[in-house]
Parts: structure tokens; C-alpha cells; sequence
């Protein structure tokens, strides 16, 4: 039997050596995957027994390896849903959280609401939405085959309208056109010579790069949004820590919107642009 601070002690620090960005926490997480706990959990075990400290050996070495914790584990906790994710599926990073954050109150005071999540990849928006707010209409639009699988996986069991379908495309969701009341959307938008960790370059390219200035897709984006939405919805769109004052830009130049604002992550860095549809 082996004490879990000692395995988490020296499991961060093999982590820290492999240039992990939360070495500590991704030890903690992954030990608990292993013993089948909550990490909050953890305190109260005395100790790991032989074969689950043979497991964490094993997938610390795929996490050192730089392959993402999120990956090994098969999911990744985005507000209060776990939406399954593994390749082929962009993993949802905590701060597209606050995309949600910005529609609440929108969707809460709508009756019978609908929401868009367009470029949607694991569906951990359109979950979060149809989680947070019962009984609103929710659509998750994606083009990818191999996303779509993730999604649909996701989405199963939920009321959750699942739309294989390109953002680029002027006929998507044609009868929705002037209906919705929110659409949220994290579309790719790195810009291509951008470095990455690892861990990103194991999300799909398509999901992460959009040409050499990061707003190949951005265009699009809003155009179908102000097609979606009804006068007065909302759209909230995730961008680059470049972007925050181009794509508040591109939504002025749209001419279809108002109140166009440019909000920060909790790492106070320009993340999301809002704007409601005149």
C-alpha cells in the first residue's frame, strides 16, 4: 500500500519535469481516477492499493508524455456537466464558461427560449445551456464527422437537437432565422504561426486555427447569428487575447448589431465579444 500524498508528491513533480502547467492538480485528478473518488475526496484515503498505484503510474506516463489529462480520463467537468471528450474532439477550456454566463439572463427571462451553439465540438455549451436554464429549445450545430460522434454521444438522453451542419453555409438552420433568443459560439480562431502546448496540438487543427490572423471563421460566425437571432438576442462568441478590439470591430461593421462589448477571462485578457441583434 502506498500514501497518496507521497505517489501525488512525487507524481507533480515528474509532471513539473515534463513542463505540465498544473502538475499538483493533474496528479491529484488523475489519482482520484484512479481510486474512483472525487478529488475532494482524496484526504480520506489512508492508502492506494497495489493495482490502482499500478494504474497511476501508467496513465501518469501518458500525461507526462504531454497527452491530455482530459483524454485519459475520457471527459472534462465544464461547469456542472461532464461532457465525454477524446481525439477528434476539441477539449472546452474553463473560460468558454463565461459564454454561458453571458446568456443566462437572456434565457431565463425569454419564454420558451431557444439557443444556438454553433461550431459546437463536444456540445459542452449547449449542455451547460440545457442544463442551467430547463425546458429551452437548444441546437448544437458541428460539421466535423468525427466531433459530431463526441457530440451525439453527449447529447443522447438530452432534448439537446444535435445539426450536422457548416457555419459557412447561409442556409443553416433556415427556420430558425429570427427566432432564437441566444447564440453562443467558441469557433476556431488561433491564428495559425500561434504557438501551442502540446495538448492543443492534440485538439483538431480546424478547431483551434483560423488562417494567418485567427478570424478566417469569425465572419461567418456572425452572420449567422444575426440571421438566428430575433431582435434583442443575444450572441456571445469567444475570440482570441488578439482580437479584442477586431472582431468588436468586424460586429460594428456587420451593421446588425448593438451594444456591441468586449469582455476578459478571469486572467483579465480580452476572451468574448457580445452583441445583441437590433
Amino acid at each position: 500500500m502506498s500514501a497518496p500524498r507521497e505517489l501525488i508528491t512525487a507524481a507533480a513533480a515528474r509532471l513539473t519535469a515534463a513542463g505540465v502547467r498544473s502538475p499538483r492538480v493533474d496528479a491529484e485528478l488523475l489519482l482520484a481516477h484512479c481510486l474512483g473518488v472525487e478529488r475532494s475526496r482524496l484526504v480520506l484515503v489512508e492508502a492506494v492499493p497495489p493495482d490502482a498505484a499500478e494504474r497511476f503510474d501508467r496513465l501518469l506516463a501518458r500525461r507526462a508524455d504531454r497527452v491530455p489529462l482530459q483524454h485519459i480520463v475520457g471527459s472534462a467537468p465544464f461547469r456542472h456537466v461532464l461532457p465525454a471528450v477524446g481525439a477528434g474532439v476539441f477539449v472546452p477550456r474553463p473560460e468558454t464558461e463565461l459564454l454561458v454566463d453571458a446568456v443566462l439572463p437572456m434565457l431565463r427571462a425569454a419564454v420558451a427560449p431557444v439557443a444556438v451553439d454553433l461550431c459546437a465540438g463536444s456540445g459542452a455549451l449547449a449542455l451547460a445551456i440545457a442544463d442551467e436554464v430547463p425546458g429551452t429549445r437548444v441546437v448544437a450545430v458541428e460539421r466535423s464527422d468525427a466531433a459530431l460522434t463526441w457530440l451525439r454521444r453527449n447529447a443522447d438522453g438530452t432534448a439537446i437537437d444535435v445539426v450536422a451542419g457548416d457555419v459557412t453555409d447561409p442556409a443553416l438552420l433556415s427556420d430558425l432565422h429570427g427566432r432564437v433568443d441566444a447564440v453562443v459560439c467558441n469557433p476556431p480562431y488561433v491564428p495559425v504561426a500561434t504557438p501551442v502546448d502540446p495538448e492543443v496540438r492534440a485538439d483538431p487543427a480546424e478547431a483551434v486555427f483560423a488562417g494567418a490572423d485567427g478570424l478566417g471563421v469569425m465572419p461567418a460566425v456572425i452572420a449567422r447569428a444575426a440571421d438566428l437571432l430575433k431582435s434583442g438576442g443575444l450572441l456571445a462568441v469567444e475570440h482570441d487575447d488578439s482580437h479584442g478590439t477586431s472582431v468588436p470591430a468586424l460586429l460594428d461593421r456587420d451593421g446588425r448589431w448593438r451594444g456591441v462589448d468586449d469582455r476578459r477571462d478571469l486572467a483579465g485578457c480580452p476572451r468574448y465579444a457580445v452583441a445583441i441583434r437590433r
